[in-house]
């Protein structure tokens, strides 16, 4: 009885915070102006099918060039020992430690046309190149903000390999090359899955970021969200609509990467 009462704190904590901003989203979503149900918000998307496309575009680029970044840069920290091991898990952890907004800032001073990117290609005669406001910069702020929740979960399920199972497989004569192949990354898929999880929701639902380094110019669903409900084109009901439809699609593709991650958690291919 006292385990259950332990919980119960928790149970209002997800039924004010959770469930209660769920159950309005999907009631405004399904209402018009004078409360009566419609589904016209939903019609009224289709005319933002570019904005849908070109934030999940740019999420899943986000997310394979972290993938490509973090998957070494965690196998290298969970073989390194010491000072190294210590150094490159405070530079991986360091930006976390900052406010959001301000890494974010960061990058904007560097890449806009006066900034110090634009300045050391000037030393040789280069540019100034056009690097802010684009889309290539909306991507390098998402790379750069979620790296970390790449590196993070597959760090630590190649941390907990078992080094056992690794000298079975060198002993029946696999090398290295095999060895990864075959065991090391097949064990190290639930951590994959997961940080493609951690970097793909935030990627594709930031506002902030493409805001900020796309200078509004380059809509996508954050800012369309932002703008239904802060903006100029006020409308709650649209923007809870185009909400529920992002949060949807995003379970979908969290479901699909769980049922994946099931069949492989802990398979090693001997």
């Amino acid at each position: 009885m006292k385990s259950k009462a332990i919980a119960y704190p928790y149970v209002g904590w997800m039924a004010l915070f959770v469930i209660a901003p769920i159950l309005i989203i999907t009631i405004y979503a399904f209402s018009s102006d004078a409360g009566s149900f419609t589904l016209d918000n939903f019609q009224h998307m289709t005319q933002f099918g570019a904005a849908f496309g070109r934030s999940f575009l740019l999420a899943a680029v986000a997310t394979v060039i972290c993938l490509l970044i973090g998957y070494p840069l965690a196998y290298f920290l969970a073989r390194e020992t010491g000072w190294v091991h210590r150094m490159a898990t405070m530079l991986i952890m360091l930006p976390m430690w900052m406010n959001f907004l301000l890494r974010t800032y960061s990058w904007q001073f560097l890449l806009e046309r006066n900034g110090l990117i634009n300045l050391f290609f000037g030393f040789f005669g280069l540019g100034p190149f056009q690097m802010i406001d684009t889309q290539g910069a909306i991507v390098l702020g998402m790379i750069y903000n979620f790296l970390p929740y790449m590196v993070l979960p597959i760090f630590s399920v190649i941390e907990k390999i078992d080094r056992r199972v690794i000298e079975a497989a060198q002993d029946l004569g696999a090398d290295g090359p095999t060895v990864f192949r075959r065991v090391t990354f097949p064990l190290s898929l639930p951590g994959v899955l997961s940080g493609i999880t951690m970097v793909f929701i935030p990627s594709v639902s930031t506002f902030a970021i493409s805001g900020l380094l796309g200078g509004n110019k380059i809509l996508l669903l954050g800012n369309l969200i932002d703008m239904q409900f802060l903006g100029n084109a006020y409308n709650p009901h649209l923007g809870s609509a185009i909400s529920l439809v992002m949060m949807v699609v995003v379970m979908v593709c969290i479901g699909l990467m769980n049922r994946f991650g099931e069949g492989e958690e802990g398979v090693a291919v001997l």
